[in-house]
This record gives C-alpha cells, sequence and structure tokens, in this order.
C-alpha cells in the first residue's frame, strides 16, 4: 500500500511518515526543495518533486497511490485568503482523481476554526465564509458526494514536540526578546493541545478507518489556560509573568494576539470512541519543560 502524504518534510508531516512505515506502508512525499528532497530520501520516502500549487505534480503522484494524507499548506499570515485558496485547488486536484474509488483523502484543519468559546466538537460542520480556510473544509466535505473518501482531521492551535516551530516558540521568542512571558486579561481563555506523534497516530488511524464525510479531532488536552502556558514559558526562561489587556497584547505580540486571547476548548470524545484513539505522549505543559523549548 502506498500513501502519497504533502507536507511529508514538515514537523507534522515527518511524524506521520514515520508512523506509516511502521505500519508497513510506502509513503510518496511532496517536496518543492532539494533540501526537503534529501530529508525524504533520507527516511526512504520516495519523492515527488512539485508544490501545492502545482496541481499536475499533485494529481500524478495521486494517481500512483492508494490514498492521501494532505498534510501541507502555506503558514503565511500576510496572504490568509492566497493559502487558502491554493489549498482549496489543491484538494479539489487530488480528490479528482480519487472520485469513484475508496481510496481516502485526509485533509488537515484546525479547531481554532470550529466554534470560539464554546467546546468544539466532531459533529460540528465547517461554514462557508466563516474563515478563509473553512471553504477548503466545506469543499473537501462535498467531496464525498462524489465517491471521495474524504475526511477532515482537525488540529489544535498547538501540536508539540521536540522540534516544534509553531505558535508555542514564537511566544517563547517574543518573551525574550521583550523580557516578559505575557496573558491576556486572566489567562482563563483555553488551548488544546496534542503531541506531534499521537497526532500522526490518528491521521494512520483516519487513513484506515474514516468513512467519507467525517471530522476528527487529533486533540490530547481539551483546553489549557493560556495563563498556565505563560507561566510555564516564564519559569522556563526566569523571566516575569504578566497580564495584558487586548490592546496592549496588540501591541505587544502582534497578529500573534489573536491567537493568545482565543478560547478554544475542544473535545475528541467521539474520535476516541469511534477509532480507539488513545494518546500516550506527555502534556503540552510537560513537554514544554522536558522537550528542549527553553534550551
Amino acid at each position: 500500500m502506498r500513501i502519497f502524504v504533502t507536507g511529508a518534510s514538515g514537523f507534522i508531516g515527518s511524524a506521520i511518515v514515520k508512523k506509516l512505515q511502521t505500519r508497513g506502508y510506502e509513503v510518496l512525499g511532496l517536496a518543492r526543495s532539494d533540501a526537503s528532497a534529501e530529508k525524504l530520501q533520507q527516511q526512504g520516502v520516495q519523492v515527488v518533486r512539485g508544490e501545492l500549487e502545482d496541481v499536475a505534480s499533485l494529481r500524478n503522484a495521486v494517481e500512483q497511490s492508494d490514498g492521501v494524507i494532505h498534510a501541507g499548506y502555506i503558514h503565511d499570515f500576510s496572504r490568509m485568503d492566497h493559502a487558502a485558496e491554493v489549498d482549496q485547488r489543491a484538494i479539489l486536484a487530488m480528490g479528482e482523481v480519487l472520485a469513484g474509488s475508496d481510496r481516502p483523502l485526509i485533509v488537515t484543519t484546525g479547531t481554532a476554526l470550529v466554534s470560539p468559546g464554546q467546546l468544539a466538537t466532531e459533529h460540528i460542520r465547517p461554514v462557508a465564509g466563516a474563515h478563509p480556510r473553512s471553504n477548503s473544509n466545506v469543499a473537501a466535505l462535498a467531496m464525498a458526494d462524489r465517491g471521495v473518501r474524504v475526511a477532515l482531521v482537525r488540529l489544535p492551535p498547538t501540536v508539540h514536540g521536540a522540534g516544534d516551530h509553531g505558535f508555542i516558540p514564537m511566544i517563547i521568542n517574543m518573551a525574550k526578546e521583550k523580557g516578559a512571558a505575557v496573558y491576556v486579561g486572566e489567562g482563563e481563555n483555553r488551548w488544546p493541545a496534542v503531541h506531534r506523534n499521537d497526532a500522526a497516530e490518528l491521521f494512520c488511524l483516519a487513513a484506515e478507518k474514516a468513512e467519507a464525510g467525517a471530522i476528527l479531532h487529533a486533540v490530547q488536552e481539551e483546553g489549557i489556560p493560556f495563563r498556565q502556558i505563560a507561566e510555564t514559558i516564564g519559569a522556563g526562561l526566569a523571566l516575569p509573568v504578566k497580564s495584558l489587556t487586548l490592546e496592549e497584547a496588540k501591541a505587544w505580540l502582534g497578529w500573534m494576539a489573536f491567537f493568545a486571547s482565543t478560547d478554544n476548548p475542544s473535545s475528541s470524545a467521539w474520535t476516541r470512541q469511534t477509532f480507539g484513539w488513545q494518546p500516550t505522549e506527555p502534556g503540552l505543559l510537560q513537554d514544554m519543560r522536558e522537550a528542549g523549548y527553553f534550551s
């Protein structure tokens, strides 16, 4: 069995590749640079040169595969509309090749798009226009009507582990630069979290078992108060921890203020019950203390 993985050389994608290989799958990985191609080759991955905007390369790879895990995305927050449009075109192009087959198309998205301030569950469907990326999610799920075994895997704002270069390291670097770890208001807004190895396991389960139109939540911890994250950063860097108003946070954190103030409690109860997914890796705060986040 051969699975095509976009974003295969990335932080999450490389963990997915390892999990697939331990389960006996052959992996095709999309690489847009020589460095990414070399990294994949060292992992024993068959390289497909191309990028998300090159739909011809995507179609070619899907034609050679028994399924797709779409973990790639253009993480440019200054061009969110463009990134979402590229994502949607890529999903539709790959889905067209898979139409009428039982081959899976597993699409990555985020819990932060679902229901801010309320518990996000797998039963809440994406709404077109709610966020640029929501349109990709709606388009993906609609492909179930064309005989594509498509499913969404929603990731929390923070997917952690050694080598993380996402939101948590960004916030740590800001604390180093400005001399304090911060949170907004009382810091009671909640961030769900998952270790990348546990998330990778769920992507494999989704490819193997998810029915068309399913939504899965790769959520290990439902909601960690952001104040606890800031306090862990303060302790790890030996820096003071302080509260900011939202306006102060915008000046302090820039575009990250939106995410730092987001309240995104998220459940994975249905996912765990349906797929037998049981996370085993350390939680976020423990991982921050032990996985080199402050070295």
